[in-house]
């Protein structure tokens, strides 16, 4: 964080608390019953509950600070805030104002920071990218997201800074703040780690939750949207079994009869437990276990297959019920 951002929010936090200088009706302790309502008030609203720990940096400083490029002209290659902006320069100077280095090209701008699966869980500040071009491999257009699904972009040549509407679902969602909201948002944290015994495979299921940690309660809903329960299933492009995994993947995972739900369950276990571990996150681990670990690594995040995100989405909603 830069001295002078460190200055604006010292100036910041003695502006709220200067009126707490005077009181009226006091209590024993000396304050007022109002001040000291409003000195919790004021006290949350700086106390960089929704920042990052490391700088103090929140997504509001972001967007406030991207709206001072509002109305410079689109510059190919610009990086000015008085002379003017591309996409990539707008996010890359904002960006190094409050203190993060960010790549100058908006395809390695949105591989930074942590996959947000969706423009529902985006949060101010985040940066949201689209892959326009097959002439070049990842995004080709990147803004900043400022929430109520509006953002701030530098569009092209003959336009200015803008806010407008998000006009699509982004192909790539980076959150570059690292907040302690965010922490955990997306983790196995809150799904149960067993399941009950009413559970199709119950014990199955148990026992690989405790070899692997994956929860229990992920691995059931995953064996219900993959098969419904059924280990008989095979699917039209050939993966097989409760956990419809595929003969290449089920020989790596050591798995030699898909069709075991013993076998089955603990494969998965342990596809899902190197996936959490890679990606991070349950949504990208999902993601990766159907469209594929490569798919997810190249999009930077859930990839734009319908199938891909509905089997995220179905899944997610049912360990969160």
């Amino acid at each position: 964080m830069s001295i002078d951002n460190v200055t604006a929010r010292i100036a910041q936090i003695q502006s709220q608390l200067a009126r707490f200088s005077t009181t009226s009706t006091t209590s024993a302790t000396g304050a007022s019953a109002t001040d000291a309502t409003e000195f919790a008030t004021a006290l949350a609203s700086t106390s960089g509950a929704t920042a990052d720990p490391a700088t103090g940096v929140s997504g509001d400083d972001v967007v406030a600070e991207a709206k001072k490029y509002l109305g410079l002209p689109y510059v190919w290659g610009g990086t000015s805030i008085t002379k003017g902006v591309d996409c990539s320069g707008l996010v890359q100077s904002v960006y190094k104002a409050l203190g993060y280095d960010l790549p100058r090209v908006s395809a390695d701008q949105a591989r930074s920071g942590t996959a947000v699966p969706s423009l529902a869980e985006a949060r101010p500040g985040d940066l949201i990218a689209w892959d326009n071009s097959s002439r070049n491999n990842g995004a080709d257009h990147i803004a900043i997201y400022i929430g109520d699904g509006k953002m701030i972009e530098a569009p092209r040549t003959g336009l200015d800074v803008r806010i407008l509407d998000v006009p699509s679902e982004p192909d790539m969602i980076r959150r570059i703040i690292d907040t302690p909201a965010a922490t955990g948002s997306s983790a196995t944290g809150g799904i149960s780690a067993k399941v009950s015994a009413a559970t199709p495979y119950a014990d199955l299921i148990n026992a690989a939750a405790a070899r692997t940690g994956v929860p229990g309660e992920l691995l059931a809903a995953v064996a219900k949207q993959e098969s419904g329960f059924d280990p008989r299933a095979v699917s039209p492009a050939g993966a097989q079994g409760l956990m419809q995994l595929m003969p290449a993947t089920a020989r790596g995972l050591g798995v030699t009869n898909s069709f075991d739900p013993a076998q089955a369950i603990d494969g998965a276990a342990r596809l899902l437990d190197s996936l959490l571990d890679r990606f991070g996150t349950t949504e990208l681990a999902l993601a990766a276990y159907n469209a594929g670990p490569g798919a997810v690594s190249r999009y930077g995040g859930i990839p734009p297959y319908a199938e891909t995100q509905n089997y995220v989405r179905n899944i997610m909603s049912m360990v969160r019920s």
